[in-house]
């Protein structure tokens, strides 16, 4: 059918709507890609031996689909009848003419042909051709053998014995595989059919064979599983005159049995027989009209009973469903042109504007940039539902790095025994007489170096954050576009990312090394020996029962601390294994051994338990070690995240640009670095013929006011 006229414009009412459609699918028929738009349509169900070509054949008035045994449509069909009344006068042309003389149909006439999409131009009289156009086609998609295919066939017949009408007729449903027929073709076919009419602007014609119980339906199983309140099924009912005598379909037509809203039709097709005698279709149309007007259980209602009826009240079923859509076509047309509109620009018009180290140079700048407004928080694509950029950093600082600190216990590895074994040491050959700075000094540490670990590791997790910000970068439209400057920009990042590395590890040492080498008791919040020393004592003093004078009640003044007395020897012969300044490293209790003399063993270690003199100078180091420890795991907690930002986070955002320039911008490589991928030569082409089709598309549905 010819365009309307420029300034034409169809009315919402007007007949021309189902055309209109027509147009919409032709657009979209022609896009290799899936088509986005759901249009209005009539999609045909059924099993195999329900009569779905028979009903088809008598919509239209003549045989054209393909006939026999096993699945014959194997792609779905889609059927545009264009109602167009015979001129008054004949008129025809050459070509014409001598398609009507070179047929074998005999009901071919000037006023009705069939025209297939994928053959502009050239029409078909006989509808024989048709059936084998149909035949090859499929073959071409879907083989020579019982295999199918999802890529319809589109065939437009003009006649003005038909009305109006989109159908699209899909393979018939099937439940065991027969001869060479895959052994998943019912699962195979049922997807296809779920795919059609799952969509919502989708009518289900379910033709099912009156004959059959109607529980039992194939088609109207599949309707009820995408369209459960039956609110856009219809049913047809085949078979009727092959009932048994006394039986009718009454009850299913007043919905008593299974209930659809667009109700059910019963028609009367061919049988096998008139089929292969090529009964003509007129001649069978009217038998219908008879077989209903003189049956008792129809003749009351034979006006709403047969083909006839069935196309009438499918082409108001169609025209008043468009109407009801349009406007949502409409919306979904001018989005869909917006989006590949938006897609088309970002995967480039195809060719270099400008020469490749422009292009070049204004990618690395465009990166470097964005590379420094997300470290900074101020991209414009800030995440509402996760951390991202320099926020993830900040995690790891303050929340992984702080709190790893702060697990780490000073005397996790070092025990009262060991502290007490070192304080022994250090006070080497002359017993000391107060605690020694050395011992301290010596745990606080071993102590401090078990930081480097948590810091090391603080450097790594920001160092994947980067690569992490690097990765993101790279998955703009941009690089997919140019695959091999994408791999480029990757290795190059990455190896900067792992130079500035080694200059962070070695600064977090450092810091590590400088808390170790230089122990500051001088500190404000250090805890010195003498406040320790009172801690500890008020601590002894507080565990001890008051001892009160019995004469008068009063408090007696505390004992001198043993510690401050000198250690004598024993003058009564007694055996205590703690007297003595290393009284705990013996736990011989022998006399004889003890007069003899004997060499200390090889291995000198500690036995038994502390005495209160060694308690109370352990619990001293302790409290200088965790006064110690504390202000140093405040100083790493403070300064790693300040070495790690200035050495690795702050140079790459500084120097990132730089490095990309001296290590890119080589005038031999670019061309080869801008090759674009398949993937972005194929995609541009299908935005490209998409936005086309729904330009075309507006246009069309521009005439409906």
């Amino acid at each position: 059918m010819a365009a309307p006229p420029a300034g034409y414009s169809i009315n919402v009412n007007d007949p021309q709507l189902i055309s209109l459609v027509n147009k919409l699918q032709d657009v979209f028929a022609t896009v290799g890609v899936q088509n986005p738009i759901d249009l209005p349509q009539i999609v045909v169900v059924g099993s195999q031996s329900s009569g779905k070509s028979s009903v088809l054949e008598n919509i239209v008035g003549r045989d054209f689909l393909p006939r026999g045994s096993g699945i014959v449509t194997r792609r779905p069909l889609v059927l545009q009848l264009i109602n167009r009344p015979a001129p008054a006068k004949l008129q025809t042309n050459g070509v014409d003419e001598k398609e009507l003389a070179n047929n074998n149909d005999a009901q071919a006439n000037i006023d009705e042909w069939g025209e297939f999409l994928h053959i502009p131009g050239q029409k078909f009289f006989d509808f024989g051709k048709i059936r084998d156009e149909i035949v090859k086609e499929t073959e071409a998609k879907a083989g020579r053998n019982v295999g199918i295919s999802p890529a319809p066939i589109n065939l437009r017949i003009y006649s003005p014995n038909v009305l109006t009408l989109t159908l699209v007729d899909l393979p018939g449903l099937t439940k065991v595989p027969v001869g060479d027929q895959p052994r998943d073709i019912e699962r195979q076919i049922k997807d296809m059919v779920l795919k059609q009419i799952q969509k919502p602007n989708a009518i289900i014609l379910a033709v099912t064979a009156a004959n059959v119980d109607l529980a039992n339906s194939d088609g109207l199983k599949l309707a009820r599983e995408v369209d459960p309140e039956g609110q856009r099924t219809i049913g047809v009912l085949t078979k009727i005159d092959l009932m048994d005598t006394g039986t009718d379909v009454v009850d299913i037509l007043a919905g008593r049995i299974i209930p659809l809203r667009l109700g059910y039709v019963p028609v009367v097709n061919r049988g096998q027989r008139d089929i292969e005698n090529k009964k003509r279709i007129d001649l069978a149309l009217k038998n219908e009209k008879e077989f209903f007007e003189n049956h008792p259980s129809y003749r009351n209602k034979a006006s709403y009973c047969g083909t006839p009826y069935l196309a009438r009240k499918l082409n108001l079923i169609l025209m008043m469903h468009i109407k009801q859509t349009l406007p949502d076509i409409k919306t979904r047309i001018s989005n869909s042109l917006i989006k590949y509109q938006q897609e088309l620009e970002q995967l480039g018009a195809g060719d270099l504007l400008g020469n490749s180290a422009n292009i070049v140079l204004n990618i690395i700048t465009e990166f470097s940039n964005e590379y420094r407004t997300v470290l900074d928080g101020q991209s414009q694509e800030l995440s509402s539902v996760e951390l991202s950029g320099g926020a993830r950093i900040s995690f790891v600082f303050h929340e992984l790095y702080s709190n790893g600190i702060k697990a780490i216990d000073p005397f996790e590895q070092v025990k009262d025994i060991d502290i007490r074994t070192i304080l022994y040491n250090s006070s080497g050959s002359s017993p000391a007489l107060f605690v020694g700075t050395t011992a301290f000094e010596l745990i606080v540490k071993q102590q401090i170096k078990r930081l480097e670990d948590p810091s090391l590791k603080c450097v790594s997790l920001v160092f994947d954050e980067l690569v992490r910000i690097l990765t993101q970068l790279l998955t703009k439209p941009l690089f997919r576009r140019y695959p091999q400057l994408k791999e480029k920009f990757h290795a190059v990042v990455i190896a900067f990312f792992r130079r500035t590395l080694d200059p962070t590890n070695k600064l977090v040492k450092d810091l590590v090394a400088m808390e170790a080498t230089y122990i500051n008791t001088g500190h404000p919040d250090f805890l010195n020996g003498h406040r320790a020393m009172a801690i500890v004592n008020d601590r002894h003093n507080s565990n001890k029962p008051t001892q009160v004078d019995p004469k008068t009640g009063k408090p007696l003044p505390p004992s001198v601390p043993p510690r401050a007395a000198s250690p004598s020897l024993p003058t009564d012969g007694a055996t205590d294994s703690n007297s003595g300044f290393f009284g705990s490293f013996f736990a011989s209790k022998n006399k004889k051994k003890m007069a003899a003399m004997e060499p200390p063993p090889a291995t000198l270690k500690a036995s038994g338990t502390l005495s209160e003199r060694e308690g109370q100078e352990v619990e001293v180091i302790k409290l200088l070690i965790n006064s110690y420890f504390n202000i140093t795991r405040r100083t790493m907690i403070d300064m790693v995240p300040k070495a790690i930002m200035l050495t690795l986070v702050q140079f790459t955002k500084e120097e990132m640009q730089r490095h990309l320039l001296e290590q890119m911008y080589r005038t031999t490589e670019l061309d080869e670095l801008l090759k674009e991928s398949e993937y972005t030569v194929r995609r541009r082409k299908e935005c490209q013929q998409m936005v086309e089709s729904l330009q075309r598309a507006t246009e069309i549905v521009s005439q409906v006011q």
